[in-house]
């Protein structure tokens, strides 16, 4: 068995006396795990960090096998994350994300989109944006997405300001008014109507996937919220 593919490492472990398992995401292949002989040695070094885009070839005896992996760089991105607190808490937190996928099945979709943020230079308003949707995707494929197609009360399909925090659907302004202090804000960097000061809205379209992440993700699987999520929010809304 064999595959050649461009990859996203997401993360790593030791195995053995020198080897190193990494944890990449592919277009194709998706999460994909292999071990690297030799990994742990300075030729190494640099190269099998998170962040860090590689060319692939990987082997296996059988497909079910965890196989072994031929590693080039390609983007080394990891020292210049190292550089910005900001871009590195972004890295590690899509690498977080990433690593919540199923093995083995393609989300080419997420990958581009993970790509996109690492190597954009993006304005602070620009990337929280990019996230929260990126957040919104991942909720999606994963099987839990929040329906902001249309009301779920009235069945109309603008003007859609509120999401149930029971249900994940949306509902309009007039729908939701009598309820909204229960209610989570739908703000526009979402697909939402409500209008909000940007670092409000920042902060409420993170609240929303921050929620259903715990609910769907996180706690049936006893993880604690990646470390990082909570002081990039907050600085993306100081550096507007």
């Amino acid at each position: 068995m064999e595959w050649q593919a461009e990859g996203l490492i997401i993360g790593t472990r030791k195995h053995g006396e020198n080897a190193v398992i990494i944890e990449t995401m592919t277009a194709e292949f998706g999460r994909h795990l292999g071990l690297v002989k030799g990994g742990r040695s300075r030729k190494y070094a640099a190269l099998l960090q998170p962040g860090n885009s590689v060319q692939l070839v990987w082997r296996a005896r059988l497909a079910d096998h965890l196989g072994m992996f031929t590693v080039e760089a390609l983007k080394l991105r990891a020292a210049n994350l190292m550089d910005s607190r900001q871009r590195l808490a972004l890295s590690q937190l899509l690498c977080e994300h990433l690593r919540l996928l199923p093995e083995r099945d393609p989300h080419p979709r997420l990958y581009v989109e993970a790509l996109a943020m690492l190597d954009n230079d993006a304005d602070g308003e620009t990337l929280a944006r990019a996230l929260a949707k990126f957040e919104m995707r991942l909720l999606n494929e994963l099987g839990f997405g929040i329906d902001i197609s249309a009301c779920a009360i009235t069945g109309e399909e603008q003007g859609l300001c509120y999401v149930s925090p029971r249900t994940g659907r949306a509902v309009t302004k007039e729908a939701g008014e009598a309820y909204k202090d229960k209610l989570f804000a739908l703000p526009e960097m979402l697909g939402g109507s409500l209008e909000m000061e940007r670092g409000a809205a920042i902060e409420a379209a993170f609240r929303l996937t921050g929620h259903f992440l715990h609910l769907h993700i996180w706690s049936p699987r006893q993880l604690s919220p990646p470390s990082m999520r909570q002081g990039l929010i907050e600085a993306l809304v100081k550096g507007l």
